[in-house]
Order: C-alpha cells, then structure tokens, then sequence
C-alpha cells in the first residue's frame, strides 16, 4: 500500500507478533502433545487449499491487484507512526507561525509528514481554500479506496479458504472410496480428506481474516490522521488563530489525547 504517511522505519506492531507467535505455538503445541508434528503435514493438502483459494483471488482480481495487496499485508506486522496528537502540536505551530509572519513564510519551514508537507505547499502557493481542501480529500479518498480494496481481497481469501479445505475433503473421500479394496491407500486418502478441512480453517481465521482486520484499523487511523491534517491546513489558509485551531482539531482526538483533558 503506497500510504503517503509511510515513514523510513516501520516498528514491528507489539500485539500482531504476539498474535501470531501464540495462536502458532499454541496449534504446534497442542499438536506435538498428542503425536507428530509431520503427521499433520501433507502437500496435496496444502496444494489444494493454498493453491486453490490463491488461484480462486486471481480470478476475481488483477494480476498488478493481488500482488499489490499481498505486498501491504506487512502493514498488518508493522506499526506505521501516524500519531494524531503530534500532527495537532505541528499544525499548531504551524498555525502560529503563519499568524504571525503569513502563510508564505510556512515555505521555509521543513514538515517531516508528507501528507501535511503536501498541504503546506499547496497553502503556501496560494491555491484557492476550496480547491485545496478538494485536492487533498481526493487523496484521502483514493487512500481509502485502495486500502478497502486489500481489505476485500484478505476477507475473500478468508471465506474461500475453508471452502476449498471442504473441496479437499470431498476430494479425500472419493479417493477413499476409491481405494477400499486396498487398506495401505486408504489412510492418505483419509488424511487428504481431514488435513484440507484443518488448513483451510487455519488460513482462513488465523491469517486471512486477522490480516484483513488489522488493514481496516491501520486504514482508520490514517483516515483520522489525514482529516486532522486537511482541517489543520484550512484553518492555516483561512487564518484562524491558534486556539480556534487547537479546539477544531482536538474535537477529532479522543478526550485521553487532548493536552486539556490531560491537564484536570
């Protein structure tokens, strides 16, 4: 996802990795307690449901979609820094600045977030208030849009998942059936048949679906963070000062966040 509040360093989100190496180590546990671990590997399985809901998104997808998609599902592992509160005290200062020297003197002053450095360079260049508050809606608009379509693709995988591990199963039974006559062969039919079914709920409710609703979060949070900038930016050109600014920002923070909440 080309999130324009991407920053150099992504820190590794403390609840995500806490997620995945427990509901991992609870599954290998719980398994190795009561057998081997290989038992509950098998490729045709895999293939079936791996391969299966894999080639299923393609179908509903582009080829430049699917990949772009699987390539932001790091945003559900990585925390990307869009702290509302510290974009408020920038436009803040901002705002003051502005107040004081005008709006072209906000040129020379270096903004670390693009999203804010982006209207900061709009205002200073005298774009009309109504076309600029209209520019960077339509990037906050297309941001959605392209984090709603990668939300849609991981909550597809998830409910085609178990229905390709059912696929697989039917798959093993008729195999089963098949090789009656032959008790050797009937065991790794039989495993073919139960195995789909365990992957495909496993890759439906421990990946796709998390994955799926991490992205709709981390998409929410940056919603919050780019309407504080936009709003930010059009009191900036429309001159307020900074207290009617800190107050129409600050309606947007949650009241734990307001440095006046914090304060009684």
């Amino acid at each position: 996802m080309d999130s324009v509040l991407e920053k150099k360093a992504n820190p590794l989100d403390g609840a995500t990795l806490t997620g995945c190496v427990l509901g991992v180590g609870l599954l290998l546990g719980a398994t190795a307690l009561n057998g081997s671990l290989l038992a509950f590997v098998d490729a045709p399985a895999l293939l079936i449901v791996c391969g299966g809901t894999l080639a299923a998104t393609f179908m509903i997808e582009t080829m430049h979609n699917v990949v772009g998609a699987l390539r932001i599902a790091k945003n559900a592992l990585f925390h990307r820094s869009s702290d509302c509160v510290d974009t408020v005290q920038r436009i803040l200062e901002l705002s003051q600045l502005a107040r004081n020297k005008g709006v072209l003197a906000l040129a020379e002053v270096e903004v670390e977030d693009p999203f804010l450095a982006k209207g900061v360079r709009l205002a200073v260049s005298g774009l009309d208030r109504e076309e600029l508050r209209e520019t960077l809606t339509a990037e906050l608009v297309s941001m959605k849009q392209r984090h709603l379509r990668g939300q849609k693709m991981f909550k597809f995988m998830g409910t085609t998942a178990p229905a390709m591990g059912m696929i697989g199963t039917l798959i093993g039974l008729v195999q089963m059936l098949q090789t009656l006559h032959d008790p050797a062969k009937i065991g790794p039919a039989m495993a073919v048949a139960l195995l789909t079914t365990l992957y495909g709920a496993v890759l439906a409710f421990l990946v796709c679906n998390p994955i799926a609703a991490k992205l709709e979060r981390r998409s929410a949070e940056e919603s919050a963070h780019m309407n504080v900038v936009i709003d930010g930016v059009d009191a900036i050109v429309r001159g307020h000062c900074s207290d009617i600014v800190q107050d129409k920002l600050q309606a947007r923070l949650a009241p734990k966040d307001r440095p006046a909440e914090r304060a009684n």
